[in-house]
């Protein structure tokens, strides 16, 4: 292939650019704040769950505490009816009467008993409550994180992409400095070659491969043309020759 040495000193330009591109891409793809977000994602899926869960305790507790009152105001209701009846006299049995006696002593205990199971599902209530909160608090901070990381990483898009425009535009500018076949030729190349399709020689030595050329391969671009596109005979990659070459 031919191409002006000019041409092909504007390829270095080309690389160049095309290396700051792959750069900021990498940069936007590997910002730290990404990695950020998804830890505060995490935890505030994991903060949301907690709090769905105190939730659902906390009106399960109510259903508990719900039913043991009604509980304990039945057995109220039933001793006093049976403290009314003995209040009024009229059970006169002797037997009846310590029957119904022994009764309202057992609905009391009863009573009691269903006071302590309301009192403890209160306390239950009370714990589950405080956990709510703190889950709560704990969820409106990462949520508070997650916004302020989010604002970081979009502040840092937006200068990426500045800076990324800035630089299409002047590749944009070398690019049609460059002959069509060469174009493809290095676009080819650079899909193989990790992004670095056009180096220099830089004192007999490759900056693609970085291998040290032997007096052979050095003679041979001695004697080529300047318009001869060059090939690294290792890494083939186009060698540019320039001022620094050694040659």
């Amino acid at each position: 292939m031919k191409a002006a040495s000019e041409a092909q000193l504007r390829l270095l330009d080309l690389q160049e650019l095309d290396t700051a591109l792959d750069r900021l891409e990498h940069r936007k793809r590997t910002l730290p704040e990404l990695a950020e977000i998804q830890h505060a994602e995490e935890r505030l899926g994991k903060f949301s769950d907690a709090f769905v869960a105190a939730q659902t305790e906390i009106s399960d507790i109510d259903r508990e505490q719900k039913k043991a009152e009604q509980d304990v105001d039945q057995v109220r209701a039933r001793a006093d009816r049976d403290q009314k009846r003995l209040d009024s006299g009229q059970v006169s049995s002797a037997r009846d009467l310590e029957n119904l006696q022994s009764e309202i002593v057992s609905l009391q205990r009863r009573q009691s008993d269903l006071e302590e199971i309301v009192l403890e599902v209160m306390e239950r209530r009370e714990e589950a409550e405080t956990r709510l909160r703190d889950v709560e608090s704990d969820r409106e901070t990462s949520e508070k994180t997650l916004t302020e990381l989010s604002a970081r990483r979009d502040a840092a898009y937006s200068e990426i992409d500045g800076e990324a425009e800035l630089t299409r535009t002047a590749r944009a500018g070398v690019a049609t400095d460059i002959p069509d076949d060469l174009m493809k030729l290095y676009d080819k190349l650079r899909d193989q070659h990790r992004g670095v399709a056009a180096t220099a020689l830089l004192r007999g030595q490759c900056q693609g491969c970085h291998l040290q050329l032997n007096t052979v391969e050095l003679n041979a671009i001695r004697a080529a043309a300047a318009d001869e596109v060059i090939r690294c005979e290792e890494c083939r990659r186009i060698l540019v020759r320039t001022k620094e070459s050694g040659l």
